[in-house]
């Protein structure tokens, strides 16, 4: 198999009846269901909508649109980030942002010039996806730091102790992935390539080019991130 088979419309369908299942048995159990369904039909309706929005992206080639569409997401990703730690939200608004912007053009521009050499260096079809998933990435990792660096604080912990702390929680999730990659799961984008018929060992070199980067992303961001909000007095940082 050259290409991976178009799945249509109804046999995209069969993919409701497990889901359909689960649906019932929020119901019978009078659990959020209606939650559940919400959340299952922005799926839909924002897939959708990403894949005729990305499909006319990708024809357009631009670098000006693709560095637009990459500091949009990279916007609402520190929004989202800073959900754990919404009073201080505003304060470390921006040196999110910084830590994103370090973590994730340090990480992509390595693979997109070192790893994979792009030519044009802004091909969207590749820059975008892999900006997204590294964004998201660090993502995660901000927030994780955040909310647990606080809570140390809190809990009147020394500001460095706090800090270790912090940066190993944030690492947690990534690490657990690093163990459980090719035991316990194959990754989509590895599984996606052995489905369109790419060579298991081939795609076992793009997935772990993806498995470096997201644990360098994740790193670097939480570490840069902890380093600017450590950067008041111990004694002025708020521990309320």
């Amino acid at each position: 198999m050259n290409n991976i088979e178009t799945i249509s419309l109804t046999n995209l369908a069969f993919t409701l009846i497990p889901v359909l299942t689960v649906l019932i048995i929020l119901f019978k159990w009078k659990l959020k269901t209606v939650h559940a369904l919400y959340a299952m039909s922005r799926m839909l309706l924002q897939l959708l909508i990403v894949g005729y929005f990305l499909n006319t992206i990708f024809a357009t080639n631009s670098a000006p649109i693709t560095l637009s569409i990459l500091s949009v997401m990279l916007f609402f990703s520190c929004w989202i980030a800073l959900d754990t730690v919404k009073q201080k939200r505003k304060e470390y608004f921006l040196k999110a942002i910084l830590s994103l912007l370090i973590a994730c053009g340090f990480t992509l521009s390595i693979i997109v010039a070192g790893v994979l050499e792009l030519d044009p260096w802004y091909q969207p079809r590749y820059v975008i996806p892999l900006g997204g998933m590294i964004l998201a990435n660090c993502m995660n990792s901000i927030s994780l730091a955040a909310e647990r660096f606080q809570s140390e604080m809190k809990n009147h912990k020394d500001i460095i102790q706090a800090r270790n702390i912090a940066f190993n929680a944030a690492l947690i999730p990534t690490i657990n992935t690093l163990f459980a990659v090719g035991l316990v799961s194959l990754p989509g984008m590895m599984t996606g390539q052995i489905l369109s018929g790419v060579s298991p060992f081939i795609a076992a070199r793009y997935q772990i080019m993806v498995m470096c980067m997201l644990f360098a992303s994740s790193g670097l961001s939480a570490a840069t991130f902890l380093t600017l909000i450590m950067k008041k007095k111990p004694d002025k940082i708020d521990k309320k």
